[in-house]
């Protein structure tokens, strides 16, 4: 993978990470103040916790930190998951 290709994927798994931090901090405010559209935001948020993580396990192998932000994004879209059954 030549530098310019990888530099693009690391800009794009950067800007997952921005949506996926701020999609779990608006899907938690909502769940604490029992907002009936919760579950809705659940559901939104596990698509983008899983794309996030896809986006993180591209540059798994050459950054320790992207892998483990991989994990942690399945374990959140997992954890949404079950808030919403």
């Amino acid at each position: 993978m030549s530098n310019t290709e990888m530099s693009g994927i690391m800009g794009r798994c950067m800007m997952m990470c921005r949506d996926c931090a701020s999609m779990c901090m608006m899907s938690s405010m909502m769940i604490c103040r029992g907002s009936e559209f919760a579950k809705q935001m659940c559901e939104m948020c596990a698509t983008v916790c899983d794309a996030c993580a896809t986006e993180c396990e591209k540059m798994g192998e050459k950054m320790p930190a992207c892998k483990e932000c991989a994990e942690m994004c399945r374990k959140c879209a997992q954890e949404c998951r079950n808030m919403m059954s």
